[in-house]
């Protein structure tokens, strides 16, 4: 059960009803509902948000969120990233090598990234030259600076929404 009030489209001031209809499409979540108790900071995030990870394959976005969120054991942000990799292929098999940490199943530049993500979320400060050696032989500049913006923004999501205990709003997949 959530920590705090969220704020239902009923209760919503015309400024959230707006957000909530126009860019959520009537169908706001649980971690959209905490946000609104702050309008600018739920309009600045929707903003943001759609914008991080764009310029890699989709595949790859959902397989670094899934891994952050397996690492940092945040529920819901798993279970909402398990539900949106089926749409780009990813299976439950998949999902088992993220959770145990083994990506020896993907594409050795799904490596480098699930690798980097990993070791960032876990020790930011061991991150190195070597480190960024490996993911340059996958990625131009532009992309690793969505992996690691990826990678941050998965950490902040995963650090927001177990600790003020938003459910997830569907049926749980299992792994």
């Amino acid at each position: 059960m959530a920590r705090i009030s969220l704020i239902e489209m009923e209760a919503a001031s015309p400024e959230v009803k707006e957000v909530y209809e126009q860019k959520l499409k009537g169908k706001p979540g649980n971690a959209q509902k905490a946000l609104a108790h702050r309008p600018d900071m739920l309009k600045n995030f929707l903003g943001f948000y759609p914008s991080v990870g764009r310029s890699l394959e989709r595949k790859l976005y959902e397989l670094i969120y899934i891994r952050v969120s397996l690492i940092n054991q945040c529920y819901y942000c798993t279970q909402h990233h398990l539900a949106s990799s089926k749409r780009v292929g990813i299976t439950p098999e998949d999902w088992a090598a993220l959770k145990a940490g083994d990506f020896t199943r993907f594409s050795e530049k799904e490596q480098a990234a699930l690798v980097y993500a990993s070791k960032l979320t876990t020790n930011p400060h061991g991150v190195g030259d070597a480190d960024f050696a490996v993911l340059k032989q996958h990625f131009s500049d532009p992309e690793i600076v969505d992996i690691h913006l990826l990678t941050g923004l998965a950490n902040l999501t995963n650090r927001f929404t177990d600790p003020l205990g938003l459910e997830v709003e569907f049926p749980a997949e299992k792994i």
